[in-house]
């Protein structure tokens, strides 16, 4: 079966056979990598194009540039996006830049990580982890 992927650089629409997200697949119209293990950055005018068109779970990561505790989950949440590259999209909603989006979701601390799958909010879960804690977190939710 074939899953819809948004390409990270130009938003293309990609169908892609599941048994090939293992392969490093690229964008039919631009040739990025679909899939590079690096968190997207959305923007209230990309967010919902994310949300609608993507098969894999998208795991979400509303913060701040001033908040302390969201800077020292940064790095785990990219080293976990990696890690993960395959069985989700890992998304940062920078909650200043983004404000629509972040009050479409109700956001009323910051960090807050939340699960969508199929465009519908699965689970969320306010403050930062530390690694093994979020990745426990992504196993339990997000399944195989």
């Amino acid at each position: 079966m074939a899953i819809e992927l948004t390409c990270p650089s130009c938003g293309a629409i990609n169908r892609v056979p599941e048994e090939r997200l293992d392969s490093r697949p690229v964008c039919g119209k631009c040739k990025t990598l679909l899939l590079n293990g690096q968190p997207l950055a959305a923007s209230d005018a990309s967010f919902q194009r994310l949300v609608d068109r993507n098969g894999l779970p998208l795991v979400l990561d509303f913060w701040a540039s001033w908040c302390g505790p969201c800077q020292q989950f940064s790095p785990t949440f990219q080293a976990t996006a990696a890690d993960f590259s395959t069985r989700a999209r890992f998304i940062k909603v920078d909650t200043e830049a983004c404000p629509q989006t972040a009050g479409r979701f109700q956001i009323r601390s910051i960090p807050t990580l939340m699960i969508v799958k199929n465009g519908k909010e699965v689970v969320r879960l306010s403050g930062a982890l530390p690694k093994a804690q979020f990745v426990q977190w992504l196993e339990q939710h997000l399944g195989n």
